[in-house]
């Protein structure tokens, strides 16, 4: 491929994952004035790396943490935002169409390019490395700020209760321990204030995501 096309294919790919903006989250904004849209989750996720990086392990790669956090959200142009809490058999269509997604967009991009997003994409589904747990724990932990700041959020619209929080915790902690303690605590804070349930109603609905 010569340079002309290869550019071609970054600048095709750089105007599909624009559509990342029309992908709509559960999660307010902290004005309480609308929803984010995956795009600005992304952004604020690498943002989080950045300033955060004291809390990942010593020998972390923070700009490939940043990576993987500008790539990972990718895949819901085409496969969508699955809820949080949807069963298993949802949970598996879902990993499907988002790996069918994966393999459309990044191969847009110009070879070896296209496999190596592709990697990072997999390395943050997987887990595999520090890195990717860092990642993934700034993931569960964004949702959280967010409803601690808009007064429950989706926390409150969803009946989402703390157990169902704690889960999310443990993947916090299994990438940054020091993280993984102040979601806790902000979740104890939340169940004090009122703000998510300590344990759910049995009209309570749970299959929301928070983002």
């Amino acid at each position: 491929m010569n340079s002309v096309e290869s550019l071609d294919g970054q600048i095709r790919f750089l105007l599909e994952a624009d559509k990342l903006k029309t992908v709509v989250r559960q999660s307010l904004i902290t004005d309480e004035s609308r929803h984010e849209n995956s795009a600005e989750h992304s952004w604020h996720l690498a943002l989080m790396a950045l300033v955060l990086a004291e809390h990942a392990p010593a020998t972390i790669d923070v700009s490939r943490v940043m990576a993987m956090l500008v790539v990972h959200d990718l895949v819901e142009i085409d496969a969508g935002d699955l809820v949080v809490y949807a069963d298993a058999a949802a949970q598996a269509r879902q990993q499907v169409a988002e790996r069918a997604a994966a393999e459309r967009i990044f191969a847009l991009l110009p070879q070896p390019q296209a496999a190596a997003v592709l990697a990072l994409w997999e390395e943050f589904e997987e887990r595999r490395t520090p890195e990717a747990r860092f990642a993934r724990a700034l993931d569960r932990l964004q949702p959280v700020l967010l409803n601690m700041e808009t007064g429950g959020g989706t926390w409150i619209t969803h009946h989402v209760t703390a157990d169902q929080e704690l889960l999310k915790a443990a993947l916090i902690e299994d990438g940054s321990a020091s993280l993984g303690a102040y979601a806790k605590a902000m979740i104890a804070t939340a169940v004090e204030r009122g703000i998510l349930l300590a344990e759910a109603s049995p009209s309570s609905a749970t299959t929301a995501r928070e983002g």
